[in-house]
């Protein structure tokens, strides 16, 4: 018996489907049905996984299955369900401007459609109608009785039954309750009278019956009920999944079932018939693509190299340019490079990074940095031939100027061609056990006791062993009125909720754009941002049909690297642009051999804090090496220790032959780069490119899918044909699936590495303005503005509090107070101050006299703050030259704003004279009354509350004067004991991280008054003192210290947690210090 399905829904049709389009169109397979039509609710958003899981099993040379594309919806005039089926590529650009239309109609994850929309648009294409089910009044009469059944349908309209004539159906849909016999005769009458043919579906939400409870669990969630609330709106039985042929010929008569062969025999479409179009039109017309795009790149050669380019470097420029040409990517390298150009017009710094820093023409086009003399490229790694697919370029973006660049796109190409991609948000752990959790009505307090209760960043035991644990041991308590635990119904719903999709949102900066309408291509929707659309597919959608996309993304070094040179050049003169920065300068790589790196890029972390004073780092190209190194692939492939060992000259690399020599060799014979690895695979296993890039790809996603199996033994039979030993072969695929775990490109390394040269160059040379810079582009980074200030401050930066006559929104320098070294000092900003808008600020320094306010009254009467506003300021002590102190400060405010009078409790007095006289006198009293000024530790812990830092004393050097900690070395004195030495610390937690790949270890930075102190948490201390580690805010660590060089660690033994400490400092307010944990 032949079948297709013809209504299905995938978990892409939010909170209703239960089942991944991959195992829908897996069970369809299995079951033997001739087609599948996904027809997600208005959204295209799961066609492209259910087609590249269809493509995978047909190479595997299993059973072909027709897969229809689709769409169900709802129209605003008509009840029932329609369904939309593509014929052919015209039919599904009209599809797609439908949907775009539908959704851009309405708000973000809405949409709004009628009939004479569909028949406005949709002029190709088939469609069927489900009417309402159930329906309880039985069609016995003519067909004009008035019934809701006939009066919704839609074929009764003549104008509506002409537009679809001939390609229009009823839909049959049975589900096996006490109402199918009314259901089915009416439907038989309404095909009678209005000459509609019928075929049958499933209306399918599930690819089997088993994952009803989590549709249940779904649809109680899209309603905000709990399953019982929910009642008669859950699916009353468990028929809405893909049922056997059997099954199906026993419910639905043999002409029924035969129909839906016959449409799908009209439906000829797929998605590999889609061809993407390049925009054209920034071509002039004079030239043709290639033309033009050759005149770009011999100006931009000329610049980068002048009248003499090094002969590899032109060779390969037209081997590039070649390439380019035969696989007609011009308009894709123009659009770039219109994009960048205009970045640099509007004074944007930006850098191109990943596999594009490997092309020379990007180069040349001013589209990345790195110099191809520096580096060793791979252009494979960019584009090939054999691959054929469309290279991927991103480009890093000032963070606060990138909406600059966005808008641009959509004014240079219209928003019908520009659009960005979406990002599929899913449900992970967290969210997976609150929302099954309050659908099975359980009490939301022991929700969050139950999402506390894991730790969600040990893998072993796995998250679900511990919520079954915990939910087993019953030290978890609820509400008494609350429902009973679930136990593993709970874990089990939640189990198979986590990933799937939970709605849209929009990629970080990628974006498609198109030569004609981008909704002939795909659905276009409202993203949740105002001015941003974005498409239905999100990147590996996209990547599967190889389509274009563009990425423009954010980066708040870049942004601080503008400033810090904005601000130099303003106090000096010099440089005006990173191309002023001298290059390989000793001193800054000295600074970096010393770990001195707080704020620099990409080496600020634990783990590049410990590799510097390892690898010590001299060039440029120890840079690239560095930024690499610290990474999950190369520490999983244990390729660190040997590179190292070889760097230190403890042991000599060897190399089997030229060509691997050739290889590795700049990396002392230890593959460190994905390139490298492709490159091997060529030289030592005989793999075309096109082969060596599969083995990236599936290194990439070998967890996911499980497919670096193949490769590793075509490896080790190319390596050993190739008279390479079993053991060099095993060594080499090791390191390669390390490289699952995350390794980086070295052209993705260099385009970094040349930024943590330019931000250790302005920390060294310019620290105030690379500090100040910093401070005005957060959030970002891995230091808090209290460590940045810190660190500055140890530098010899003098750093100037907020105050009000002097400070504006941003942090600023003072060229006129100078250090001794001639650094300007940094006056701190109002951004600082918490919960002070920027709106209000503005009005401040707008009506600010030259001469600055002259009192409380002045400000009170001319600023424009609130009351709300000024309590802030006073918080952060921005007033102590008006007022003396912040307590004063408040006091004032006061005045300001009309209190209600002090008045004995004993005045009977009636006369309103002598009331007056008693108001006058009290309220002077209130303005001339000085109040006492806060003590130390009161100042220290305003200021953490106020601005999160402080330029006071640190408060262990406060606890230290009163006698605490005695027993305890500080950081300066760590410095001189010696290893293997037990000690005892203490510090504020000002970070904790957990790295991927540290096997469970934690690495958590403790702040005394002297500096920081690293502490190692191994995994199985971290399990029995789970509570200290993540809840001090003061600590105390005792362990031995561990030196290796100039690194210093202490491996942690006991935890305190010593937070009740603080009150010792100022028992004003609880302390509430924020560290940076876990990101």
């Amino acid at each position: 018996m032949d079948y297709v399905e013809l209504h299905c829904l995938t978990n892409f049709s939010f909170l209703r489907g239960a089942s991944h389009p991959e195992e829908l169109v897996e069970q369809a397979i299995t079951l033997g049905y001739k087609g599948l039509a996904i027809t997600d609710e208005c959204t295209l958003a799961g066609v492209v996984r259910a087609h590249a899981a269809l493509k995978q099993r047909q190479q595997e040379n299993r059973q072909p299955l027709q897969l229809l594309i689709g769409t169900e919806l709802c129209l605003q005039d008509y009840n029932g369900t329609f369904i939309i089926l593509v014929t052919d590529r015209e039919g599904y650009a009209e599809l797609c401007r439908f949907i775009t239309l539908a959704r851009r109609a309405a708000s973000k994850g809405e949409y709004q459609a009628d009939s004479q929309m569909l028949m406005d648009t949709i002029k190709r294409n088939l469609l069927l109608w489900s009417p309402p089910y159930p329906c309880s009044q039985k069609l016995d009469g003519p067909f004009t009785d008035n019934s809701p059944f006939t009066n919704n349908c839609p074929f009764t309209n003549i104008k509506f039954q002409n537009a679809f004539k001939g390609r229009s159906w009823l839909l049959a849909e049975r589900f096996l309750d006490n109402k199918d016999h009314i259901y089915l005769h009416n439907l038989s009458k309404l095909s009678e009278a209005t000459q509609t043919p019928i075929a049958c579906a499933g209306d399918v939400h599930m690819h089997i019956p088993g994952r009803k409870p989590l549709q249940d669990v779904l649809t109680a969630t899209r309603l905000g009920a709990t399953l019982q609330q929910a009642g008669k709106k859950l699916h009353a039985n468990y028929e809405k999944y893909l049922r056997s042929l059997t099954k199906l010929e026993k419910i639905y008569p043999e002409a029924w079932r035969r129909e839906t062969t016959k449409i799908a025999a009209l439906c000829h479409f797929s998605l590999d018939e889609l061809r993407y179009e390049y925009p054209k039109d920034l071509v002039p017309e004079t030239l043709t693509p290639t033309q033009y795009l050759h005149q770009l790149v011999s100006t931009g050669e000329l610049q980068r190299f002048g009248e003499h380019t090094p002969k590899p470097i032109k060779a390969l420029i037209d081997k590039e340019l070649q390439l380019i040409q035969a696989l007609h990517y011009e308009h894709y390298f123009l659009t770039i490079y219109d994009i960048v150009a205009f970045a640099k017009r509007q004074g944007i710094l930006c850098q191109g990074r990943g596999s594009a820093a490997n092309s020379v023409v990007c180069y040349c086009l001013g589209i990345t940095e790195v110099d191809p003399t520096k580096i060793h490229l791979l252009f494979e790694r960019f584009i090939s031939k054999e691959r054929n697919e469309p290279p991927d370029i991103d480009v890093d973006f000032e963070h606060e100027r990138r909406e600059e660049v966005i808008q641009y796109i959509y004014q240079r190409y219209g928003r019908h061609r520009a659009a960005l991609a979406a990002s599929v948000v899913t449900y992970r752990g967290k969210s997976a056990i609150r929302d099954v959790g309050k659908a099975l009505g359980l009490d939301l307090a022991y929700l969050d006791q139950l999402v506390r209760a894991i730790d969600w960043r040990d893998k072993t035991p796995h998250w679900s062993d511990q919520l079954r644990q915990a939910l087993a041991i019953g030290t978890l308590q609820q509400d008494q009125d609350s429902a009973p635990t679930p136990g593993d119904h709970l874990v089990e719903l939640v189990k198979q909720l986590v990933g799937f999709p939970r709605h849209l949102s929009q990629h970080v900066g990628g974006f498609v754009i198109a030569a004609d309408n981008l909704d002939r291509l795909v659905p276009v929707e409202n993203a949740a941002m105002p001015e941003r659309t974005i498409i239905q597919w999100d990147k590996d959608d996209l990547e599967a049909l190889g389509l274009l996309k563009v990425d423009v993304l954010a980066l708040g070094m870049l942004s601080a690297i503008r400033k810090a040179i904005d601000y130099t050049h303003a106090y000096k003169g010099f440089p005006t642009c990173l191309g002023d920065i001298p290059a390989e300068d000793p001193e800054v790589y000295l600074m970096l051999q010393k770990a001195d790196n707080i704020g620099v890029f990409q080496v600020e972390s634990r783990a590049q804090s410990n590799m510097l004073p390892r690898l010590k780092p001299a060039c440029y190209y120890d840079l690239v090496i560095q930024v690499a190194i610290v990474r999950p692939g190369p520490i999983q492939g244990d390729m660190v220790h040997p590179y190292l060992r070889r760097r230190s000259g403890l042991e000599t690399p060897t190399y089997p032959t030229a060509e691997i020599k050739e290889t590795l060799e700049r990396t002392l014979g230890v593959p460190i780069f994905q390139e490298q690895v492709i490159k091997l695979a060529m030289v030592a296993a005989g793999f075309s490119a096109g082969e060596a890039d599969q083995l990236r790809r599936a290194m990439a996603n070998w967890k996911r899918n499980g497919k670096l199996k193949p490769f590793q033994q075509k490896l080790i039979e190319g390596m050993t044909a190739r008279g390479h030993s079993a053991d060099f072969a095993q060594r080499i695929c090791n390191q390669i699936s390390g490289f699952g775990e995350y390794g980086f490109p070295e052209s993705h390394a260099a385009s970094f590495a040349l930024l943590v040269y330019t931000s250790s160059w302005l920390k060294y040379y310019e620290p105030a303005a690379f500090c100040c810079g910093l401070l005005n582009s957060q959030p970002m980074g891995f230091y808090s503005p209290s460590q940045l200030v810190q660190d500055a401050i140890r530098h010899d930066v003098i750093v100037l509090p907020v105050e009000i006559n002097s400070s504006h929104w941003d942090h600023h320098l003072v060229p006129g107070l100078k250090n001794a070294h001639g650094q300007p000092a940094i006056r701190l900003g109002m951004r600082l101050v918490k919960g002070l808008p920027q709106e209000a600020v503005k009005h401040l320094i707008q009506n600010r006299p030259d001469t600055g306010y002259p009192s409380l009254s002045s400000i009170h009467k001319h600023s424009g703050l609130s009351s709300h506003d000024l309590e802030k300021l006073a918080s952060a002590g921005a007033f102590q030259i008006l007022s003396g102190h912040r307590y004063q400060a408040r006091w004032d405010i006061l005045e300001h704003h009309k209190p209600m009078a002090l008045q004995p409790a004993c005045n009977t007095s009636r006369d309103s004279t002598s009331s007056d006289s008693h108001n006058s006198l009290t309220n002077n009293q209130v303005a001339n009354y000085c109040l006492p000024a806060p003590s130390e530790g009161e100042n220290i812990l305003e200021d953490y509350t106020s601005l999160g830092l402080t330029l006071g004393k640190h408060p262990l050097a406060i606890l230290k004067q009163k006698g605490f900690f005695k027993h305890c070395k500080s950081s300066r004195e760590l410095l001189n004991v010696p290893h293997k030495t037990l000690v005892h610390v203490v510090g504020l937690v000002v970070g904790r991280q957990r790295p991927g790949t540290a096997t469970g270890v934690t690495f958590m930075t403790l702040e005394d008054e002297a500096g920081s102190i690293n502490v190692v948490v191994w995994l199985a201390t971290a399990r029995a003192q789970r509570k200290a580690l993540l809840t001090s805010q003061l600590m105390q660590v005792s362990g031995l210290l561990e030196r290796e060089g100039d690194i210093i660690h202490i491996i942690a033994g006991r935890m305190i947690n010593l937070n009740t400490c603080l009150q010792h400092i100022s028992e004003q307010a609880s302390w509430k210090l924020k560290s940076r944990d876990f990101h």
